[in-house]
């Protein structure tokens, strides 16, 4: 959730061991960087089970930062919120974690706040006021992007003053650290909510890709119209779909979808199914519009299919290659990736 300051999984990883069917595998030192050849630690981080089991990692730590801040920005609409975050990539200023929410996404938390009371709604009225009226903001279109900074307070001050200037350029207004914060914790909810959505006849899940920065907004309109019109296909009374660009990069982002509906009548197996079928739908409109197969979920079983479409068969058969070397028996049988 932190890779601007810390990295990614692939980038904390130093030197691994393994456990394979025709031996060990392991890392020849726990050096900075090397340059032997294509890197090991790549291909078995990257197998999804289908080599080994890793039984020793070493990993880069880094020390408890001496603050951490949050911040928030309302923005006119999730064009202008994109053209933010790109900005924020191209000065090469990312905080810690940055994301940004579409309009159902920011509703959707609205709608989980918990109640304040009278005196609570009069507040919330006169902010809505102060952005709808003030400032012309419409409540349906907003967009609000949640910021973590984190590292010494002269860090988190150089920060705060560029995502500052960069977020006034797009006509952002900042909308607090309580908001970020808050912005945050429906990260960790979000699951929970899913589980509890079972109990009312809700199935929804997220899925995920990544986007060149010139396809952000496509991927996500594109995607979102798909899914809203399968689902009045349907005839479903209730669904949603929202997106969250939830990593920056300089060529790109990563964008997680939400997406559930009502499953009225239907068994829990069929709605799992319905789902599974819009999934695929949803992807193939994510990678027709320019986005990935994965960000960081993986392949699978369940996203193999788009595999040879996307590998040519050349590294198709490195793979195997590699596969029959290290488990010759099929003993790692995950029937993940190009494996059975």
């Amino acid at each position: 959730m932190k890779k601007n300051r810390y990295g990614n999984i692939e980038d904390l990883v130093v030197a691994l061991r393994a456990v394979t069917p025709s031996g060990e595998w392991r890392s020849s030192g726990t050096y900075p960087r090397v340059s032997t050849g294509p890197d090991m630690n790549h291909v078995m981080i990257g197998s999804e089970g289908t080599l080994g089991v890793i039984t020793e990692v070493t990993i880069k730590i880094r020390p408890i930062p001496p603050l951490r801040k949050y911040a928030s920005f309302v923005f006119p609409d999730f064009d202008c919120g994109v053209k933010f975050m790109r900005q924020v990539a191209r000065d090469r200023c990312q905080p810690a974690s940055l994301r940004l929410m579409d309009n159902q996404q920011f509703q959707f938390g609205q709608a989980l706040r918990p109640s304040k009371g009278p005196f609570g709604l009069i507040v919330d009225g006169l902010k809505n006021f102060y952005l709808t009226r003030l400032k012309g903001l419409d409540i349906n279109k907003i967009c609000v992007a949640t910021i973590v900074m984190e590292g010494t307070i002269k860090e988190v001050a150089v920060q705060e003053e560029k995502l500052n200037t960069i977020g006034l350029e797009f006509q952002g207004i900042p909308a607090g650290e309580h908001n970020g914060k808050r912005g945050y914790q429906l990260t960790f909810a979000i699951a929970y909510i899913r589980d509890i959505g079972l109990d009312y006849g809700v199935v929804a899940e997220s899925f995920e890709t990544s986007v060149p920065w010139d396809r952000v907004v496509n991927v996500v309109n594109n995607t979102k119209s798909r899914l809203e019109k399968e689902c009045a296909d349907r005839k479903f009374s209730h669904s949603f779909i929202s997106a969250r660009v939830t990593q920056v990069y300089d060529a790109g982002a990563c964008i997680y979808f939400y997406f559930g509906f009502n499953y009225g009548t239907m068994s829990m197996l069929q709605a799992v199914e319905v789902y599974e079928e819009l999934e695929i739908i949803a992807r193939n409109e994510i990678m027709a519009s320019g986005g990935s197969l994965s960000h960081h979920h993986g392949v699978g079983k369940i996203r193999k299919k788009w595999l040879p479409s996307i590998l040519t068969s050349n590294a198709i058969n490195v793979l195997h290659s590699i596969k029959n070397t290290v488990d010759p028996q099929n003993i790692m049988a995950a029937g993940n990736l190009v494996f059975d």
